[in-house]
């Protein structure tokens, strides 16, 4: 299968393509290397491209058409919620902008499958023990909406005959598969944690006093490389998509979550970030963050019964892979 990764340098992406490499697929990455790292992806073709720039979309098509792409997995796009609230029309421009250079790019092309990157932030606010997809969709942020959107992009895309879609909403990616992929992003909880103690400073808890067990925020964590195996499961399921349709079957779903199905408090994590590196330094509790819910975790039957998808890792290898990645910065 030859696959074009736009955003394949990034942290999940990185991922990807080194499982796709080791399974013998031919890969291609597109990313514009605003926040991704070239080292992670070597020996794969890198296209440097800002897919929201004027003229991406007829090169996107020509990498298409020479590389004979036969299906695309789509991370590229911006992921900070406090900067899609002071920058909403730029983050339009990024993610859904982004996402229409690649949809009439396949179109153009013929391509037709694709897996999009969504998020678990669509659901919003949520009083159920598990979010299951049909659950109603209220993202708080301009990011969560645009994540939303290009969910829609892509079923109308589906509903025309053009394109056959997944979009896989990730609950919160953790872990590492080797140092050279590990998380930079210092905006989730837990690198932020891992910069606090190098800064011998006590991590923060934003807010105890949510109706959990308690009292922290809870969250379905899921090792990145379990991730990264859904994203190659939802891609040979697509690869299936014009068999059924010949048989007459119904419509596969078009929107899956990713997670474990099992929730993690912030002080959770917290303890086995003690245990995984032996510091003993107590968290600090501080002021709730506006729009935080008090548990987002995913019902996982449809990937289990789609895609035959189960997360292998648990919370400790996460902290302990994450931690050995971070240490070897």
């Amino acid at each position: 299968m030859a696959v074009l990764i736009t955003g394949g340098a990034g942290y999940i992406g990185g991922h990807v393509v080194s499982l796709l490499r080791e399974r013998g697929d031919d890969v291609v990455v597109v990313d514009d290397l605003s926040t991704g790292i070239a080292e992670r992806i070597d020996g794969v073709t890198l296209v440097t491209l800002d897919l929201a720039a004027e003229g991406s979309e007829e090169k996107l098509a020509k990498v298409m058409e020479e590389r004979r792409i036969d299906a695309v997995v789509h991370f590229a796009g911006r992921k900070q919620v406090g900067e899609s609230v002071e920058r909403p029309t730029w983050y339009w421009t990024q993610n859904v902008g982004g996402l229409l250079t690649v949809v009439r790019a396949m179109e153009s092309t013929g391509c037709r499958r694709i897996v999009f990157s969504s998020s678990a932030s669509v659901y919003g606010v949520s009083d159920a023990e598990l979010l299951a997809e049909t659950a109603p969709t209220s993202a708080l942020s301009p990011y969560g909406r645009t994540k939303m959107v290009g969910e829609q992009i892509l079923d109308d895309a589906a509903a025309a005959g053009t394109l056959d879609p997944m979009s896989l909403r990730y609950f919160n990616a953790a872990g590492a598969a080797s140092p050279l992929l590990g998380d930079t992003f210092v905006q989730n909880l837990i690198p932020m944690v891992f910069e606090r103690l190098d800064a011998g400073e006590s991590p923060r808890i934003f807010g105890d006093d949510y109706p959990t067990e308690d009292g922290t925020c809870v969250r379905d964590y899921v090792h990145v490389l379990d991730l990264a195996r859904a994203h190659l499961l939802a891609l040979d399921h697509l690869a299936g998509a014009g068999e059924r349709r010949a048989a007459g079957a119904p419509p596969s779903p078009t929107v899956v979550n990713v997670g474990t199905g099992v929730g993690s408090s912030v002080r959770e994590v917290l303890a086995e970030v003690r245990a995984v590196t032996g510091d003993p330094v107590e968290a600090e509790v501080t002021a709730r963050r506006p729009g935080d819910p008090p548990r987002a975790v995913a019902d996982v039957t449809l990937a289990r019964d789609l895609l035959g998808f189960t997360a292998e890792l648990g919370l400790h290898e996460m902290v302990d892979s994450a931690w050995k990645a971070w240490r070897a910065r």
